[in-house]
């Protein structure tokens, strides 16, 4: 009796326990924040005690001067701009909106309120506060954030990916029974879009050494997207190889078409993704499983690849696992391409995304895709 497949939420839900997440080391608050009350519009720092009455200018106050240089007496105001400290005395600042200025004189269209336009010290955070805890997911703001409380966050590095395809049948110039290796080529423009430091390898051939002797030389490659090799044929040597090896295979088959002979295994401190040879399997399994394999290894988020759209005309599946079908994206309306199986590499390069149809198929409308980027 055949074992269920493994539906993809599973199988990715895998990943994400299997691959240790690169979490920030947490920061706290080195000062207040704001370290002292700050303006926080361009105006007039003044006291809201002599009301309405005109005051006299005593200057102008810049964002990173001293705000003690100065001191706001009794009908006196005081020019200051978005983010200066606010000065001794003063305990508003009026918009430069709400403002007349004649020669040294300053005159108010109301009654100022106290505390306006003032950032008070502390009211962001206060000194020795956790602002992130440990293990937070790396994000720009949070860059920004450490830096802001002299922390040195650099951005992840590029997460070094090979890509090998595999099989006899691959060659540069090839006769009537022979292909050009495709899926080489592609799977390294898709990795270097979704932001790693792709590389292409030497095609290993359907040979158990060959294989050794590519997964012994790996050198700084952290991710290895193979394609081909993982089916049930006599010369798909992977799995047993990677076995051999020790590795911890997280699963081999899924319940998706197409792409049903995916197998992704950790080797050593390395992430295999084992990707099958039909060049729309290996495209879409590797879209699928490559970016929360990146994200774990560098720490940051994870971006949701679905979005939702509305199917044009009925799809039929007749099959017994959920359908990738390539389609044309017109404003969110989903239009099925002509396509032949996963060997229709033509259909995919046609394809703006890639609609979720399930099991026996589904009438027009709502249905979630994943975009062909």
């Amino acid at each position: 009796m055949n074992e269920p497949l493994l539906p993809l939420d599973e199988a990715l839900a895998m990943i994400r326990v299997a691959i240790p997440h690169k979490g920030l080391a947490r920061i706290i608050a080195d000062r207040d924040d704001p370290a002292l009350d700050r303006s926080a519009m361009d105006g007039a720092a003044l006291r809201c005690a002599d009301g309405e009455v005109p005051r006299t200018l005593i200057g102008t106050l810049y964002a990173g001067e001293v705000p003690s240089t100065f001191h706001i007496g009794p009908n006196e105001a005081l020019r200051i701009m978005t983010g200066a400290a606010v000065p001794p005395g003063a305990d508003a600042v009026v918009p430069v909106e709400e403002l007349r200025i004649e020669g040294s004189q300053l005159f108010l269209s109301r009654p100022p309120r106290p505390g306006e336009a003032i950032r008070v010290r502390g009211s962001q955070a206060k000194a020795g506060e956790v602002l992130l805890p440990d293990g937070t997911q790396f994000t720009a703001a949070r860059a920004g954030l450490a830096a802001q409380v002299g922390m040195s966050l650099e951005s992840p590095r590029r997460i070094q990916v090979g890509i090998a395809s595999t099989g006899d049948e691959l060659v540069d110039a090839p006769r009537p029974h022979q292909i050009r290796d495709s899926n080489g080529p592609m799977l390294t423009a898709l990795a270097n879009r979704l932001g790693a430091d792709a590389r292409r390898l030497p095609s290993p051939p359907d040979d158990p050494e060959a294989l050794r002797k590519m997964f012994s030389n790996l050198g700084d490659i952290q991710v290895l997207l193979t394609s081909g090799g993982v089916s049930m044929g006599e010369k798909d040597y992977l799995p047993a190889v990677l076995n051999e090896l020790g590795a911890n295979i997280l699963f081999h088959k899924i319940r998706l078409k197409p792409g049903k002979p995916m197998l992704v295994a950790i080797l050593g401190d390395r992430v295999i993704l084992g990707l099958p040879g039909n060049p729309q399997s290996a495209y879409l399994n590797a879209l699928l499983f490559l970016p929360p394999v990146l994200s774990r290894l560098e720490g940051s988020s994870e971006a949701n690849p679905w979005k939702r759209g509305h199917l044009a005309e009925a799809v039929k599946n007749r099959g017994e696992r959920p359908l990738l079908l390539p389609c044309a994206l017109q404003d969110e309306r989903l239009l099925p391409l002509r396509s032949k199986g996963s060997g229709d590499l033509i259909a995919l390069a046609q394809a703006d995304a890639c609609a979720w149809i399930p099991e026996g198929g589904m009438e027009a409308g709502e249905t979630r895709y994943i975009q062909v980027i």
